[in-house]
């Protein structure tokens, strides 16, 4: 009975992940229809045909290398790696080192904060309203401290992170899938991403969190007591200087719940006690961290979040699809105290509800917001001030070659996800990173989006993806052999 139950939740979660992938794609193609055929259709129809051609080709001239050799599989996994570290180095080269938007505040407050000023001058500033940035904060400090204020070394730690966040990528597929084939073509489609790996120019905490977040997923799958311990110290961390943790959270519970709970047809409370001592270790060092950010005296409001409102403010706003807009920012005084900013934020939360209940409008913002998190352009490119350096041209050609990254990735995960239905797996390790994707992507619906946010979980949908590419490989195969 609990066998059956666990199968019928296991099909229904892959359904809801086809419907997803399903809708990203359809909204892919009218995405790269709009903004890229029509205007310039040769130039799109000739990178995407290069694309198609150079993915086909390395993708099954990875394929086609033998993989019963160790030696051989961490030369090519090596070689990769060291690939892309040589390609993320010179694309430091191309961008500006001038930090923008959110990063910026990170880096100049850094140096600041290390020289006793404070970090905020009102209760509404930056750090006071988004307490929970001061752990992203202090890892950038400790970056100063060290190394002195230079970029470069940001940068170069984003680089390294993301190397790691590849290896990482390759063990989790070795964990699901347990084929070395299709954990090379993982890492592929994902390191010739350009919209994934931009923003290493930036003092973004997006790749340090994804980091420990993968990690965490990796330790959790080992499935021993001190992997479980070592995942709430990842968790924790990673939640600290990526405030996104809850959703991680909600995944690894669902997942505990079906899937450690019910093992083998019977409940297992050990499996319900490794996911706690995991949460357990994780509220330690969270609850640890932001009072020691408080007796510190560099926030008095420690890692707390005091304008959760603001999210659903912008996410809710019908005439700017639930993204950022300047002319919702204008509505408010953002000088004013936190009470009567709070105020305001809930009187224009109804307003947006009282709109969209209104005019029927809720599924067309759900759609939009969709696409704009999971469709379109990361925008990337666009947060690392390359245009201020180049030509229009140039700029536009490389977005056009970002955005290739996103679409092999869309395609390829879809491709997957309908590959998964008929794939017998020896273990239920695929959920772990399926659940926390559909959480934050059902959250996302909600509040604020921008492109840049899914980075965190391409590589979830890079494993989807590698599975789609080796499926392929392995029809053409099929064919070629009946031939």
């Amino acid at each position: 009975m609990l066998s059956r139950f666990q199968s019928i939740i296991s099909k229904l979660v892959l359904i809801c992940l086809g419907i997803f992938t399903s809708v990203v794609l359809i909204q892919m193609g009218g995405f790269l229809t709009l903004n890229y055929l029509k205007p310039e259709p040769v130039l799109t129809i000739l990178v995407l045909l290069c694309a198609i051609i150079f993915v086909g080709a390395i993708g099954y001239l990875l394929y086609r290398i033998r993989d019963d050799d160790k030696n051989l599989n961490r030369l090519i996994l090596i070689s990769m790696l060291f690939i892309f570290l040589i390609v993320a180095l010179i694309w430091l080269k191309l961008v500006p080192q001038t930090q923008v938007s959110d990063f910026k505040t990170f880096w100049t407050k850094a140096p600041k904060a290390l020289a006793g000023k404070s970090i905020f001058s009102y209760d509404n500033d930056y750090f006071a309203k988004w307490a929970y940035q001061t752990g992203f904060l202090v890892y950038v400090m400790t970056v100063v401290k060290i190394f002195g204020e230079h970029v470069f070394a940001i940068q170069f730690l984003n680089i390294i992170y993301q190397v790691l966040i590849l290896y990482l990528t390759y063990l989790i597929s070795m964990q699901i899938f347990n084929k070395v084939k299709v954990a090379r073509l993982t890492v592929f489609v994902l390191m010739i991403d350009l919209d994934w790996f931009a923003l290493n120019s930036q003092a973004d905490n997006q790749y340090i969190g994804m980091l420990l977040f993968m990690l965490t997923f990796y330790l959790i799958m080992q499935d021993k007591y001190w992997t479980y311990i070592l995942a709430g110290l990842t968790l924790a961390i990673g939640s600290i200087v990526r405030p996104i943790g809850p959703v991680v959270i909600a995944g690894i519970i669902v997942y505990g719940l079906l899937y450690l709970f019910i093992s083998k047809g019977k409940f297992s409370w050990m499996g319900i006690v490794k996911v706690v001592i995991t949460l357990v270790i994780y509220q330690m060092i969270f609850s640890g961290a932001s009072l020691a950010i408080k007796n510190s005296g560099l926030n008095s409001y420690g890692l707390t979040n005091r304008d959760s409102e603001w999210k659903f403010v912008v996410g809710l706003d019908a005439n700017s699809s639930g993204s950022y807009d300047q002319g919702m920012v204008n509505r408010f005084d953002l000088k004013a105290s936190r009470n009567k900013m709070s105020a305001k934020e809930y009187k224009v939360i109804h307003e947006n509800v009282n709109n969209l209940n209104a005019t029927h409008g809720w599924l067309k913002l759900f759609w939009q917001k969709n696409r704009t998190l999971w469709a379109g352009r990361s925008m990337a490119i666009d947060f690392t001030g390359f245009d201020t350096i180049h030509s229009l041209k140039m700029t536009n050609l490389v977005k056009l070659l970002g955005y290739m990254g996103s679409v092999i990735l869309i395609v390829f995960s879809w491709i997957g996800s309908i590959r998964l239905f008929r794939l017998k797996l020896d273990n239920n390790k695929i959920f772990l990173v399926i659940l926390p994707l559909m959480a934050y992507a059902v959250v996302q619906l909600l509040i604020e989006v921008q492109g840049r946010y899914r980075l965190e979980f391409l590589p979830i949908v890079a494993i989807l993806a590698g599975l789609g590419l080796y499926s392929c490989c392995d029809f053409i195969k099929l064919k070629r052999e009946t031939k």
